[in-house]
């Protein structure tokens, strides 16, 4: 799927404000500074689409992109910044549990996870909360171009080991590199079957 056109669309902190649409929504969510800015910015080939930080947790609302003016792209709060207040991450964390079980138009949620990392607590945490509500998912793993094929084999099989224990059969897995265009048509491509697909 070739992309030619995306814009942003609207911010908010309300589902219910979110977009009056049919077309199909892809939400992007994964904890702070993973690398979810910069992987909007390369799917869709618009380098400054979606605001990129050194400061972690910098997103903190529900951002609209439309992509061809066919399908949505949707930037979620990062989880699990620290440096929050318990009330900043409360309200963050109302935000996305809100729009990830209230939005319909909701097809897809793309959880980003940092390779470089072992499985993280947080994180599987967050799969299992998907798991247990029947919320539709991938996982991407981004960074990839910060370590070796053999690291990034090894921190990728520690997660689907992980998950095994718990879950009879996983999730779609991407593997990415925001600098590399790493893994771009993958998910384009993903995309473009789910849309030829979607009815509403």
């Amino acid at each position: 799927m070739e992309v030619i056109n995306a814009r942003f669309v609207i911010s908010n902190v309300d589902v219910e404000k979110c977009p009056n649409t049919n077309l199909p929504e892809y939400a992007f969510i994964g904890r702070s500074n993973v690398g979810k800015s910069s992987l909007i910015n390369m799917l869709t080939g618009k380098k400054s689409l979606a605001m990129t930080s050194a400061m972690p947790g910098k997103t903190t609302l529900i951002n609209h992109f439309i992509v061809d003016d066919s399908w949505y792209i949707v930037d979620l709060p990062g989880y699990g910044y620290a440096r929050r207040s318990r009330e900043a991450r409360e309200s963050i964390e109302r935000i996305i549990k809100n729009y990830v079980l209230k939005r319909d138009a909701m097809t897809c949620l793309f959880l980003l996870l940092d390779c470089r990392h072992a499985p993280q607590k947080i994180d599987l945490e967050f799969i299992d909360f998907l798991g247990e509500h029947g919320v539709p998912f991938a996982l991407v793993f981004t960074k990839a171009d910060k370590i070796t094929k053999m690291e990034l084999t090894r921190h990728i099989e520690a997660y689907k080991a992980k998950l095994h224990e718990t879950w009879e059969e996983l999730p779609p897995v991407f593997v990415t590199s925001s600098e590399k265009k790493m893994g771009r048509e993958d998910l384009l491509d993903y995309i473009d079957g789910i849309n030829s697909s979607y009815t509403r």
